[in-house]
């Protein structure tokens, strides 16, 4: 969750510091801090709230420095204070570390250290690791790597760490154990950061850096090695997004930008995907014919926003492959001893790919026996790399942490992983895939249209921003959509917001309904089921108790009995979720704003939860 930054270099440190946390301020934060090498001292300055607020503190004669450590906090260990925030120093004032996690085991390490003499001054984990590291310096003639990889196994939990020693500022020290860290190669200067976006200014050149292993760059270079100290090779790889594409774009909000960039980010992931023989290409599936005709059970396990994303595979994945398909909740994945084995596929999808409750899951997989398969958004992050195989979604760096873009790329990328997995199992025809497929091009043009009919919805919108309750209603397919709608309204307007099974209504939310209660409602494109007859019904319930309803229908589709009515276009059932999200992302939008609420980084959030 928090933003970590390290440069060294010919270029004055504080530039690339301040810029990385401030392109890192989507991650969600309540303090800030740099710790800068001068030579001979460290120079710190740490304030709670804003980067505003850090900067504020900052002496007009700051010192010309050219390394140092940055970061921005989301509390954990101790409330959102200056005395809490990062950077920990230890009692001598020149070695200071910042991370990102937790340290399990920090009471009794606390413990030992003040029986030695140690004086703390926060209530922070973070800081027995700044006076473990000290000793440990000492003890190996002030090696700062040789003191972190002896500190790492004395450390229990998942964190980030960067520590930097006034004695010899250019050397910078990091290591990382479930939790992300990335390398920047530039020319004469180098970097560290929990995200490529905070050094994509400066260079495109990333190395990923593994489980357990300690990194430490200087201007010259950056050498990696594991626990015991043997070195390791660099993998090094291309950043494919410019700076640019982390930037507002002229928009008001990220969010907002990222609403609208969804018709490219769905043609994206979809580019290239049918062969010319009319076959699914999802060569990085990294499984045979025969491997995909053995799976006998699939389990999607996810968080938040993706868990919606799973909850819509499991419908198109049941209809084209005829496979049963479980949707898990990752945090609560391994503590049911989930039944898994060689024949079971695991799909686990996540924005970030460093989702600690995700990863957890995926591990508890893994072990036992099942192959996962990962669908994620951030090239080389955690997930996809400890899982068997990966495919990436194309929506580019998403920064607001509400997640709008990725999800709808999510829903893309199981809709493929379905088709394929039909295609080869034989429950869908080469021409019935070709059908599927090339309406699901039409997607992002359908998308675009939407988009382009937005205003009416954006100031209808704004009539809402005062209601305290808004409850969302779905039938089948769309069910997951009204979830997803309720949870962008509680992140983004502090509304209480609740998604509910149509049918549901009559067993006890409708209790709920009182005369002016805001319900969304989304009507199914009409099927063999009649799920539209049955959502008409559900419409005219709420409206006799009083309920000011609004109905997202397909262009076409009878309505009675809604006060106001957002139409999309039509298309297959398993489709409609693609289109009927985007105007609740658009309504969860518009009434924050009209509440004054912070849109792209809403209280209590953050972009990546490393923690579980």
């Amino acid at each position: 969750m928090c933003g970590i930054v390290g440069y060294t270099g010919p270029q004055s440190a504080f530039t690339p510091i301040v810029e990385g946390l401030r392109r890192l301020e989507y991650r969600g934060y309540d303090s800030a801090g740099i710790a800068l090498g001068t030579g001979t001292s460290l120079f710190v300055e740490k304030r709670a709230g804003k980067l505003a607020n850090l900067e504020g503190a900052l002496p007009a004669n700051l010192p010309t420095v050219h390394s140092g450590i940055g970061h921005t906090r989301w509390a954990t260990h101790g409330g959102p204070t200056d005395r809490n925030a990062h950077p920990h120093l230890d009692n001598e004032g020149k070695l200071a570390v910042i991370h990102n996690g937790i340290i399990e085991n920090y009471s009794e390490l606390k413990a030992e250290l003040e029986k030695r003499g140690h004086k703390f001054e926060s209530e922070t984990d973070t800081e027995s690791v700044a006076h473990l590291l000290s000793e440990l310096r000492k003890e190996y003639k002030g090696d700062l790597t040789a003191a972190m990889r002896a500190a790492v196994k004395r450390l229990r939990g998942s964190f980030t760490l960067l520590a930097i020693h006034a004695d010899a500022p250019q050397t910078i020290v990091g290591v990382r154990r479930n939790s992300p860290l990335v390398a920047g190669l530039g020319d004469g200067e180098n970097f560290l950061a929990s995200d490529v976006a905070a050094f994509i200014n400066y260079t495109k050149r990333a190395v990923e850096l593994g489980q357990d292993e300690v990194v430490t760059i200087t201007p010259e270079g950056i050498a990696i090695c594991d626990l015991d100290g043997k070195a390791l090779a660099l993998k090094e790889y291309e950043i494919t997004w410019d700076a640019a594409a982390a930037q507002k774009g002229g928009f008001a909000h990220f969010m907002l930008k990222e609403i609208f960039d969804q018709p490219k980010a769905i043609a994206d992931t979809l580019i290239g995907r049918l062969s010319d023989n009319n076959q699914i290409q999802l060569d990085e599936l990294h499984m045979s014919d025969d491997e995909i005709k053995k799976i006998k059970r699939i389990s999607v396990i996810a968080c938040g926003t993706a868990y919606h994303a799973g909850m819509v595979a499991k419908y198109a994945i049941e209809k084209w492959a005829k496979v049963p398909v479980d949707v898990e909740i990752a945090s609560e994945y391994r503590y049911r001893d989930p039944i898994v084995d060689k024949d079971s596929l695991v799909i686990a999808i996540s924005q970030s790919g460093e989702t600690m409750d995700l990863l957890m899951a995926v591990r508890h997989a893994k072990a036992a026996g099942a192959r996962v398969l990962a669908v994620c958004n951030t090239n080389s992050s955690t997930i996809p790399r400890e899982s068997d195989a990966v495919l990436y979604t194309h929506a580019g760096p998403e920064i607001a942490v509400a997640s709008t873009k990725a999800f709808l790329t999510q829903i893309v990328a199981v809709y493929l992983i379905g088709l394929k997995l039909a295609q080869v199992r034989g429950t869908l025809t080469d021409a019935q895939v070709k059908s599927l497929y090339t309406e699901m091009l039409e997607l992002p043009g359908q998308v675009e249209q939407i988009l382009e009919t937005i205003e009416p919805l954006r100031e209808l919108t704004r009539k809402f921003a005062k209601d305290n309750t808004v409850l969302f209603l779905g039938r089948g397919i769309e069910y997951p959509v009204a979830l997803e709608g309720a949870l962008k309204l509680k992140e983004l307007a502090y509304i209480h917001a609740e998604g509910f099974a149509g049918g549901e209504l009559k067993h006890g939310p409708i209790a709920l309904i009182e005369e002016g209660t805001a319900v969304i409602a989304i009507l199914p494109t009409k099927d063999e089921h009649a799920l539209d007859e049955k959502m008409l019904s559900n419409i005219q319930e709420v409206k006799a108790r009083g309920a000011r309803v609004i109905v997202i229908a397909p262009e076409g589709a009878e309505v009675i009995g809604a006060e106001h009515i957002i139409r999309i276009p039509v298309a297959s059932p398993l489709f409609q979720p693609v289109l009927a999200t985007v105007p609740l992302q658009v309504f969860a939008y518009e009434i924050a704003v009209a509440r004054g609420n912070d849109v792209d980084q809403p209280r209590n959030l953050a972009k990546s939860v490393t923690v579980e």
